[in-house]
């Protein structure tokens, strides 16, 4: 003969079968965030931590949106239709010039020694090599971005005067590197590993950011009416991008499979590249801050100062 139990002790029952499971099985992630993604090496941490799982650890659902340039990124955290992004400073200042909109949380990638983010190029046939030898000559950026403002910077820091740096606008990147290739242009800024990329193609490696990190940095930002609405998704997101971070630079060369397949580096260059160490977790400072505001501002994009302690927030960090 059957017995049926009362609903209350199938109610109590099924309390103590959940609180048996381990705490990654107990519930499934209320939470999510959808984060629109360049294919850039800046990356590899989201990709990791979707991979092994610890998104899921720390309670958060994260969808990756591939998005193919900086503005298609822009135009879908314009939209809402984005959460969060990796992006540089200027990209939060333009968005937070009127009102805020977005805050950077933490770094994404930082050039280190040996590391550089972006590179200075010269064609092979120009016969240059050291920043001196770029003094009046036309180098390939995209204009109004962190690849115009880390190439300004860095030939000043080599001595180069202001009217002896020539940027000239060549927005899509693989035109700046086919221009290179060719040797109709003399040099271009590109960045990691698309640069190593030019190099096996016969450009020279004139200057890179690896000496000066204040300047070539990328960092994740969150839209702030996100970050008000949803705290603890973005803290349990940056413990896994923690975990995911401490992974990948305890053993950088276990991802090469997921560099493929995530479409971060060329085919050619799998064998011999070497990923770059990743930040531990912190933020821009507001020198950073200020010295990109102030190249913002002389470049005439901006008309006013950008708040530093409301576009930037360590408070979700582990």
């Amino acid at each position: 003969m059957r017995t049926r139990l009362p609903l209350c002790w199938l109610g109590l029952i099924s309390l103590v079968l959940a609180s048996c499971l381990p705490a990654n099985q107990a519930a499934s992630p209320s939470a999510s965030l959808r984060m629109a993604v360049l294919p850039i090496i800046d990356a590899l941490p989201l990709y990791v931590a979707q991979q092994e799982g610890f998104f899921q650890d720390h309670g958060v659902a994260v969808e990756l949106i591939p998005v193919a340039s900086a503005p298609e990124r822009d135009q879908l955290i314009a939209a809402g239709q984005a959460d969060g992004m990796i992006n540089e400073t200027i990209s939060d200042m333009l968005f937070n010039k009127e009102t805020i909109q977005v805050q950077a949380v933490r770094y994404a990638l930082r050039p280190s020694p040996g590391y550089g983010h972006f590179f200075i190029l010269a064609s092979g046939p120009s016969g240059i090599t050291a920043p001196a030898g770029l003094k009046g000559v036309e180098i390939g950026v995209s204009q109004g971005t962190v690849i115009e403002y880390v190439t300004e910077r860095l030939l000043a820091s080599e001595g180069l005067s202001a009217d002896e740096i020539v940027t000239l606008p060549v927005p899509k990147i693989p035109d700046r590197m086919a221009l290179l290739a060719s040797g109709e242009l003399q040099a271009a800024t590109l960045p990691d590993p698309l640069g190593a990329l030019a190099v096996q193609s016969g450009a020279v490696i004139v200057l890179d950011d690896s000496e000066y990190p204040e300047y070539g940095f990328s960092i994740y930002s969150f839209r702030k009416a996100v970050i008000d609405s949803q705290p603890d998704s973005v803290s349990g997101f940056l413990a896994a991008i923690e975990t995911a971070v401490e992974l990948i630079n305890s053993d950088p060369g276990r991802f090469t499979g997921l560099l493929e397949e995530a479409k971060i580096v060329p085919p050619p260059l799998l064998e011999a590249y070497r990923v770059p160490p990743f930040p531990l977790a912190s933020v821009p400072t507001e020198a950073e801050w200020d010295d990109a505001l102030n190249w913002a501002r002389d470049k005439g994009m901006l008309k006013s100062d950008v708040s530093y302690t409301e576009s930037v927030t360590a408070s979700f960090l582990p």
